[in-house]
């Protein structure tokens, strides 16, 4: 990212019930500093009232810049429609990063168009893991995938 007397544009994703909680705090502190314009997308890996719209209402999420709309299917088939419909939104936006929080199917979806399209990944919740294969789950797996991928791994305890 350049540090220059422009703003810093930050791409902000949140897919899953735990990226909101992480990512509302993050975009309002964000949003308050005049260093940085962010935008929003929502990839609808979650998306009913009970995942979604409720903790949008209750964390005061603004509405997204874009929601991706992805739904259900499995791990395949989630993973790959984040990537084809976030890859428009990072060429169209220009962003001098993307932030990605968690360990879902959209973080690390989101974290391999960024970085293959030469955008730094900044990952919030970096480093936490288990070594033990007892608690390889797919979001264990994304973790591993996608940290180097991040230029700013940021850990969830600092």
């Amino acid at each position: 990212m350049q540090l220059t007397n422009k703003a810093i544009k930050l791409i902000c994703v949140a897919g899953a019930r735990p990226n909101f909680m992480k990512v509302a705090p993050l975009l309002k502190a964000l949003r308050d500093d005049s260093r940085f314009t962010t935008v929003l997308v929502h990839t609808g890996q979650h998306y009913d009232e009970g995942l979604s719209g409720r903790f949008f209402r209750d964390l005061e999420l603004p509405a997204p810049d874009y929601h991706l709309c992805v739904g259900s299917g499995s791990h395949a088939e989630k993973t790959a429609e984040v990537m084809k419909r976030f890859e428009p939104v990072v060429t169209t936006e220009h962003a001098d990063g993307v932030v990605v929080v968690g360990d879902a199917n959209s973080t690390m979806a989101s974290a391999v168009v960024a970085a293959k399209l030469h955008v730094p990944v900044v990952h919030i919740e970096a480093g936490l893991r288990s070594v033990s294969s007892r608690f390889r789950t797919s979001n264990l797996t994304y973790r591993y995938t996608r940290e180097p991928l991040s230029a700013i791994p940021i850990p969830a305890t600092a």
